[in-house]
């Protein structure tokens, strides 16, 4: 990721601390002029909060758009506030006064509060509330669903001016896309479905049952729905409304229609098998909305497929559900989706920590030090310990200082692109979303350090790099993953870029403690290394007789909280070359 100014803390401890609300409210006291002016400078705060947004998993990008928006922005705008009532004010029409009150009021309750207060948090370390994936979300939503709310009434009231400044903005900077918007949204889902995270808990922030984050609204919760829905996942769909159905039943302020979460929810329902509490839900619609073309023919549906099973409908006396009550989905009948792969539930068991190996297996396993006859390690030998026998699969421990991981991440930072996989039938490269990723290249004559460890890993390994490929470092952030795979190629698959032949070992440093998820896991051998700072894990990917071997199949659970890095190399297995990878967790 390439900046045009590079921000960290010390860069603003001589701002004093800012209390947005409170000096709106002295604000507001003010003439109408100065409440067009505020538009203005709102404008001028979110249009630059998001800068170039590669992929949603960039802790330094969040940690930039805090520090440079709300501490430079929100100062001007306070700056602004202190000017002198000479500004020459705009005309409003009597008509209009009352309009840009309650429009004033609405940016007040509903969006600098909110964003205020999302200040105060991250101010307190951005990059640990940003590393957050409720937190993640919500910031991509603020910047693009609701936004556009903001914009339109900013457009309306505030004339060109504000309309000419985001355009100027953008014409630099990028904001989230709707397509940023789908992947959080994914992502999100993608972390309830591995680590089991129930909705309303999610909903409330928390996180394996810890407070992470502020609670979502009701229209969060909705856009999360929506966000399902598009994808053609009824599942996540009517969990997330259904949320959304309760939140909005206590929120004083209403962030979201209850008609377009009915409308969401009543047809998910009926998609998962729930063809009757569908059918109660299309009439809760109709008493909001008499006129609703689609659920008038919708329910007409309903009603006939109940027939066809010899039910005759009448509102309330078919269903369990009760919507004077708390919308509960426990009665309904959910069809999770299905993973990529058959092992897919030992994946996710495995991503979680539950222990699957047989403990005859796992009490075979010892640990012991190394020196490989190398001289340096008679010294100071390894420690090895062995993770899996039949195949070997060991982690060598404290094999990498913090010096060095620190100048990997250096170099490989700034030539970051979209990581890739290798397309089974040609060989091209291609993006996938079963990998999500960044990844750069890095070559031994870059640095001492690069050359060291490649050095280090053949000594160890007793494999010959010369014929290895350039160390791949990738990132793997909020969401990040890599569904099971092989890192050999398997028969019929066509080996374009594997110069040297195929990949007969893989070598995985881990250069960071992970608070949580991101775990390396063996869904055929039930087991699940965890990263720990300084230490690599080994497994050779290839037989002896140059076949590969499938119980070599891993994957890359989804990172829960932060981000972690990987770097791939590849050899010619004749020449007993290996393939690298550099796993680290940024921050």
């Amino acid at each position: 990721m390439a900046f045009l100014y590079h921000f960290t803390s010390s860069n603003f401890q001589h701002l004093p601390p800012l209390s947005l609300t409170n000096s709106l409210a002295q604000v507001n006291q003010r003439n109408s002029s100065r409440r067009r002016k505020l538009f203005t400078e709102l404008g001028n705060i979110i249009s630059g909060t998001f800068h170039v947004l590669i992929l949603l998993y960039d802790a330094e990008v969040f940690n930039f758009l805090f520090f440079l928006v709300f501490r430079i922005k929100i100062t001007r705008m306070m700056n602004w506030m202190d000017l002198s009532d000479d500004i020459s004010a705009l005309e409003i029409q009597p008509s209009k006064h009352k309009q840009l009150e309650d429009e004033c009021c609405f940016c007040q309750t509903r969006f600098l509060k909110e964003y205020e207060s999302m200040y105060q948090e991250a101010s307190v370390d951005a990059s640990k509330y940003l590393a957050n994936p409720i937190n993640a979300y919500l910031l991509v939503k603020r910047l693009t669903s609701d936004w556009k709310k903001v914009e339109k009434i900013m457009s309306q009231n505030s004339g060109s001016a504000v309309v000419k400044n985001i355009t100027q903005h953008r014409s630099v900077l990028r904001f989230p896309s709707d397509d940023d918007l789908k992947g959080a949204a994914v992502a999100l889902m993608r972390l309830q479905d591995t680590y089991k995270l129930d909705t309303h808990s999610l909903a409330e922030g928390k996180l394996l049952g810890k407070k992470y984050s502020r609670h979502l609204t009701a229209g969060d919760c909705w856009e999360l729905g929506r966000q399902s829905y598009n994808n053609g996942d009824h599942y996540h769909t009517v969990l997330w409304m259904a949320e959304a159905l309760n939140k909005f039943e206590k929120e004083s302020s209403k962030t979201v229609a209850k008609e377009n979460v009915l409308d969401y929810l009543a047809f998910s329902t009926y998609k998962q098998g729930n063809l009757e509490e569908a059918l109660q839900l299309t009439d809760e619609l109709l008493k909001i909305v008499p006129y609703h073309e689609r659920a008038i023919g919708n329910k007409k549906h309903y009603e006939k497929l109940l027939l066809q099973r010899g039910i005759v409908y009448r509102n309330g006396e078919n269903s369990n559900t009760n919507l004077s009550e708390t919308f509960s989905t426990a009665n309904l009948k959910l069809i999770k989706p299905t993973g990529s792969t058959d092992n897919w539930d030992v994946y996710e068991q495995l991503c979680r920590g539950e222990k699957l190996m047989d403990p005859k297996i796992e009490g075979r396993l010892r640990c012991r030090y190394i020196t490989r006859n190398v001289p340096f390690f008679f010294i100071q030998p390894i420690k090895m310990e062995e993770a899996s026998l039949e195949p070997l699969i060991v982690v060598y421990h404290d094999v990498i200082s913090d010096e060095e991981i620190a100048t990997v991440k250096k170099l490989a930072q700034p030539k970051f692109q979209r990581a890739t996989v290798q397309k089974r039938e040609t060989g091209e490269r291609e993006v996938s979303t079963y990998r999500i990723a960044k990844s750069s290249w890095l070559k031994n004559e870059e640095h001492d350090y690069v050359l060291k460890i490649d050095r280090r890993v053949g000594d160890i390994t007793g494999l010959d790099m010369a014929t290895a490929e350039d160390l791949q470092v990738c990132n793997y952030g909020i969401g990040g993953h890599y569904e099971p795979h092989y890192d050999h190629a398997r028969k019929g698959e066509v080996q374009k870029d594997f110069g040297w032949g195929n990949r007969i070992a893989t070598w995985l440093f881990y250069m960071s403690d992970v608070e949580a998820g991101g775990a390396t896991v063996f869904p055929k051998l039930n087991l699940s290394l965890w990263p720990k700072k300084g230490s690599a894990a080994f497994w050779y990917n290839l037989g002896p007789n140059g076949e590969g071997n499938d119980l070599t199949q891993h994957a890359a659970c989804p990172v829960l909280t932060g981000s972690k890095w990987v770097g791939p190399r590849t050899a010619d297995w004749r020449n007993c070359g290996i393939v690298c990878v550099i796993v680290m967790s940024w921050w």
